[in-house]
């Protein structure tokens, strides 16, 4: 079956595009992978993925190639300075998986309509942590001409489960609204735990409270338990939520959107403290009582 499924490019090799690539490989998909950092490729080598030396390269061994980095600018010295448009074959597919925001994805639907007409362009970002990347448990917000699913479909089934949503653009609208309940509903978590720290109630008592209550959803209780035991290796990183919470400031007002604002000012604070690699609710710590950052503590970025 692996020869006669479409070959698919995977380029960056982050925590995501690491974990899709494997899924797409145990799919019997042959893969191509292509990272900044080559040491990145060595486990990908191993179990099977062909390894290329450019993004270019890349491009031009597959029908599909998935962008899957952590910001606009890293797709955009993709697609420009390393060659991915130019190296795109004709009727290629272009599957531009990353949370880059609504201003940047338009840019690039913008760009693949003016120089690469014969290639089709989807934004598809992904629903989901390293956790469901691993299982084959991602939601993918499809979106683009649907009649290239067929195409499509033995990757996005090997990465999980896929809603296509409308015209292209709107899988990257949805995921900025998707991202700001997300940010909410960790706010929720550890803000009402350090409240609870100020009042002199244990945290046993918070988790007993919430264990049972309709108020708090599945994700929330898994990440107060986590928070509550101390456990802030990332499922999310607080940088990457941290962007995404910026994205969807670019779409809305301070003045009105005041909650979203102080939401940003408070973890780029956690930021700062150099926390930005751990798991986003590691902004509890900053919450603590004696939390806070003192003035003149250096800032590290």
């Amino acid at each position: 079956m692996a020869g006669t499924l479409e070959p698919v490019a995977v380029l960056g090799l982050g925590a995501m595009g690491r974990r899709m690539a494997h899924r797409a490989l145990r799919a019997g998909i042959p893969t191509i992978v292509w990272n900044r950092h080559q040491e990145a490729t060595r486990d990908l080598a191993e179990a099977g993925a062909q390894v290329a030396d450019t993004a270019a390269d890349a491009a031009l061994r597959a029908g599909i190639v998935v962008t899957m980095v952590s910001d606009a600018e890293a797709v955009g010295s993709i697609a420009r300075e390393q060659g991915l448009l130019a190296a795109l074959r004709p009727d290629a597919i272009w599957a531009q998986m990353s949370s880059i925001g609504v201003a940047a994805t338009d840019k690039l639907v913008d760009l693949v309509r003016t120089q690469r007409r014969d290639v089709t362009f989807i934004d598809a970002p992904v629903v989901g942590s390293r956790e469901p990347a691993e299982r084959g448990e991602l939601l993918i917000l499809a979106s683009g001409p649907q009649a290239v699913g067929p195409r499509l479909n033995p990757l996005f089934n090997a990465l999980g489960h896929t809603i296509w949503v409308g015209p292209v653009g709107t899988g990257t609208r949805l995921k900025v609204v998707n991202n700001t309940w997300l940010a909410f509903a960790s706010e929720a978590v550890v803000a009402s735990l350090a409240v609870a720290r100020r009042l002199g109630l244990s945290t046993e008592a918070v988790t007993n409270l919430f264990a049972d209550n309709p108020v708090a959803s599945p994700w929330q209780r898994a990440k107060l338990q986590r928070v509550s035991q101390g456990e802030y290796e990332p499922q999310f990183s607080l940088a990457l939520a941290l962007k995404d919470v910026r994205l969807a400031q670019q779409v809305t007002d301070d003045d009105q959107f005041v909650a979203l604002a102080g939401l940003a000012e408070e973890w780029q604070r956690a930021a700062w403290r150099g926390l930005g690699d751990q798991d986003l609710t590691v902004v509890h710590r900053t919450l603590e009582p004696h939390g806070a950052m003192r003035p003149g503590t250096a800032i590290r970025i």
